[in-house]
């Protein structure tokens, strides 16, 4: 049963869903900038976490740059939401012209190999919104795979969302994903992950901005499984109404190795490839959550003579919060899933 959090929850997502799409777009955007300044002065544990990622991206980064990075960051983590609620409301033409990706050719020319293709993607942009742009603009249906939400009917709803913006949504939990994901690529289709945040515990180990993290081991199994292609693509915000991107080159397969090692190799290659795009465009990051293995887990305990370690990693961590949703349990509120 839902309790009286996950409740309140549904029911400012519902809000923003049946209020902001009926707003005109520069009313939203104010609001959207209005109610991230407002959390940015607040300083709570998501700006905190925020401007400790950033801080990995940017080591030589000023405080007073961390502050004003992580203001420009709440600003596109809610002109995201602010895009979100309205596209149902978009027309076909607005969603259209809403996009415009670099170096489309590696995905067009992708399917039209017949292979499959797969998209992985960072926490960069809207990804709702180039997803809208692929099925309006290039008439192509794809697949992808949604972590469950509490309450149960906030998963539900956007899941009918994102069906709504033509997508089929898998479920991320009952272990058949992999299976239909496989499927769908064998008959030349396209899936999108979102694939820098490792939700299992048990993805690759990659260098990630210098540190260690996890990524998810998902999209480098099912190109080796099935043939596709693996396309990296990065979004990011300017100072117009439309989105940009780019769609990077695709990550290869090793020749030699074993599957494990292959898949080591390619999810770096994707690491590389969102780093890129991260260090470009670092204020459209959405990363609110702990990342690096410093973050997520236990420090050993010191040495005899020495002195604790901080419980917080070098990067002036301020942490705070549990890091259930970077480990695999339920994505909390509040997080983009």
């Amino acid at each position: 049963m839902s309790g009286p959090r996950d409740q309140l929850a549904y029911g400012a997502y519902a809000a923003g869903w049946g209020a902001v799409k009926r707003l005109p777009e520069p009313v939203a955007v104010r609001l959207g900038r209005t109610i991230a300044d407002i959390a940015w002065k607040r300083r709570g544990k998501g700006v905190l976490r925020l401007e400790s990622n950033y801080a990995r991206v940017l080591p030589d980064a000023s405080p007073e740059r961390l502050r004003e990075l992580s203001r420009a960051g709440m600003r596109s983590y809610l002109r995201y939401w602010m895009e979100s609620f309205r596209l149902p409301a978009w027309s076909k033409e607005r969603i259209r012209s809403g996009f415009e990706p670099k170096d489309l050719h590696h995905l067009t020319e992708g399917l039209a190999a017949g292979k499959g293709v797969i998209i992985a993607l960072p926490h960069l942009g809207n990804w709702d919104l180039a997803g809208a742009w692929v099925t309006t603009k290039l008439g192509i249906p794809f697949t992808t795979v949604a972590e469950r939400l509490k309450p149960e009917k906030l998963y539900d709803r956007f899941v009918a969302y994102r069906e709504g913006l033509g997508m089929e949504v898998l479920p991320h939990s009952g272990g058949t994903a992999f299976g239909t994901l496989a499927r769908r690529l064998r008959d030349g289709g396209l899936i999108c992950l979102v694939a820098e945040r490792d939700l299992s515990a048990s993805g690759v180990e990659v260098t990630f901005f210098g540190d260690t993290t996890r990524m998810p081991a998902g999209p480098a199994l099912l190109a080796q499984q099935t043939g596709a292609l693996l396309l990296p693509v990065t979004l990011w915000y300017d100072d117009s109404p439309v989105m940009r991107g780019r769609v990077h080159p695709p990550v290869e397969a090793p020749e030699s190795g074993t599957r494990a090692e292959k898949t080591s190799v390619m999810t770096q290659a994707l690491a590389d490839a969102f780093a890129t795009g991260i260090a470009d465009h670092p204020e459209d990051w959405h990363m609110l959550q702990r990342l690096w293995l410093a973050d997520l887990e236990p420090r050993p305990g010191p040495a005899e003579g020495e002195s604790p370690a901080p419980a917080e990693s070098a990067s002036k961590t301020p942490g705070g919060e549990h890091p259930s949703g970077a480990h695999g349990g339920p994505v909390r509120p509040g997080e983009r899933p």
